[in-house]
């Protein structure tokens, strides 16, 4: 994959970054890592420079980060509540998780959306749930584009230093984004084992 990203962009130059920062933003498998310090790498050797690469990553990022909040809105917290009053016996859910869910992120969403924006993986999702809180867009797109440019301005500026040697960040952020998916599953499990023990019905001993 690293070689048709780096083919691509070596081939179309802002647009090809533009493309390809949409797509990961969209299919988060996508390395952002690659694309933005090879990115930075190629304002060493083309006509690229290091503005110009920036401007069109993170409106790349942006886009797709509407894209995923479109659809958060389309979902909606309304409509999931729905579908968990109709099926959510099927996963012991009730209307009130979801509600409990939505009210931590009406508390916490302008910082989840700005941290998670420099989070692998997250980057991505965090757009949803956004999108299905009602977030107001305009706080979104502010948080998105501060949290989206300080991320791509790091890994652009460290390829161009680093020029041919740039693959050493990917293996650095290699290292990084596995850390955090460990991190977010055991979080995962803890979540869910704490959820199903408050499910679990108390029985008084006898």
């Amino acid at each position: 994959m690293e070689n048709w990203i780096t083919n691509f962009m070596e081939r179309f130059g802002y647009i090809g970054t533009f493309l390809m920062i949409l797509i990961e933003n969209v299919f988060p498998p996508i390395p952002s890592e690659v694309i933005l310090t090879f990115g930075g790498f190629m304002t060493t050797n083309t006509s690229m420079n290091i503005p110009g690469v920036i401007l069109f990553a993170t409106a790349g990022s942006v886009l797709g980060a509407i894209l995923l909040y479109g659809i958060g809105r389309l979902v909606n917290v309304k409509r999931l509540e729905k579908i968990i009053e109709r099926w959510g016996y099927i996963l012991r859910l009730k209307v009130e998780d979801i509600e409990k869910a939505n009210a931590w992120f009406n508390r916490h969403g302008n910082g989840a959306v700005f941290i998670c924006r420099m989070v692998p993986l997250m980057r991505s999702l965090i757009s949803i749930p956004a999108g299905m809180s009602g977030m107001n867009f305009s706080i979104f797109l502010i948080y998105t584009l501060v949290g989206t440019l300080i991320w791509n301005t790091v890994l652009v500026v460290a390829g161009s230093i680093l020029g041919e040697s740039w693959g050493k960040i990917v293996e650095f952020m290699d290292v990084y984004s596995n850390i955090t998916y460990v991190i977010l599953g055991l979080a995962g499990i803890a979540v869910v084992a704490l959820w199903i023990v408050k499910k679990k019905p108390f029985r008084k001993e006898s």
